[in-house]
This record gives C-alpha cells, sequence and structure tokens, in this order.
C-alpha cells in the first residue's frame, strides 16, 4: 500500500517551479507564546488538534491562499479545498512542494503522516490518502495552524 508521503512525491516531481525550501523561522518558546494565541500555540508548536466543526476555516470558500500562522508562508490554495465531511479544512495538495513537510506520527496508538510547516515546523495537521483527483490525498489541516489571504 502506498503512503501519503510517496504518492505526494510521485505527484510533485514534475512540478515546475515552487519547488525550494522557504527560509527558516526560528523563535524560543516564549516568543513563540507572544505571538500566538493560546489555541494557536496548543496545536501549531504543542500538535494539538482543534475540535471538528467548531473551527474558522472548515467551511469556508473564499477564494484566496492560506499561510502559515506562525511564520506566513503560503501553504494552501482554496482551488485545492474540498469537504471531506471531517469537519477540518482539506486540500488535496500544498501550493509547492517545498511549503510542507512530512513525518511519520506514531501517537494515539496508530500511524499517520503528520504534516509540518516547511518553514517553522509548526504542526499544521495531517494527510491520509483517501482523497479526490487528482492527488488521491487528503491534506487535513487545523484552522489555528492557518491564515487565509482572501483573493482581492
Amino acid at each position: 500500500m502506498r503512503t501519503p508521503v510517496d504518492n505526494m512525491t510521485d505527484i510533485l516531481d514534475s512540478a515546475p517551479s515552487g519547488t525550494e525550501r522557504p527560509q527558516r523561522t526560528e523563535r524560543s518558546d516564549a516568543e513563540w507564546r507572544r505571538q500566538l494565541t493560546p489555541e494557536q500555540y496548543r496545536v501549531t508548536r504543542r500538535h494539538g488538534t482543534e475540535r471538528p466543526f467548531a473551527n474558522e476555516y472548515h467551511a469556508t470558500k473564499t477564494p484566496g491562499t492560506y499561510h502559515c500562522v506562525c511564520c506566513g508562508i503560503a501553504l494552501f490554495e482554496s482551488g485545492t479545498k474540498f469537504d471531506s465531511g471531517t469537519g477540518w479544512p482539506s486540500f488535496t495538495q500544498p501550493v509547492s512542494v517545498g511549503a510542507v513537510t512530512e513525518k511519520m506520527d506514531r501517537s494515539w496508538f496508530m500511524t499517520r503522516t503528520e504534516v509540518l510547516c516547511a518553514g517553522c515546523d509548526a504542526h499544521l495537521g495531517h494527510v491520509f490518502s483517501d482523497g479526490p483527483p487528482p492527488t488521491g490525498l487528503r491534506y487535513c489541516m487545523n484552522s489555528a495552524s492557518l491564515r487565509l489571504e482572501p483573493k482581492e
């Protein structure tokens, strides 16, 4: 069985641009606490999960780009967002190959693929291989880790 990480590598191998890694943002724990709301801090810096259907972006249809709430890099385009029925904003792919990183997460007695911001290692959510075409992936993100910049 293919993992989300394997599948995304195949899909993005042919990406024409946007594959460079963003500049790293490093801050102390105290600086992150000052910058973020308590919920944003819990989710992004402590690998938390917000409640489904009770978060800012799960049903948002506003066109634009979703950015990391911590460092501001672009992560997902609204055109790749879909209603997964899970109660969290879900996307078929990141805005570019270098926008996110993935690692195995074996917490809560299961194995999943965690998605992190490539710019600051903020916990964004998880990726699953049960999404719609064209990627077959579901990037299930926490609204608390995102900031939507509407398209003008």
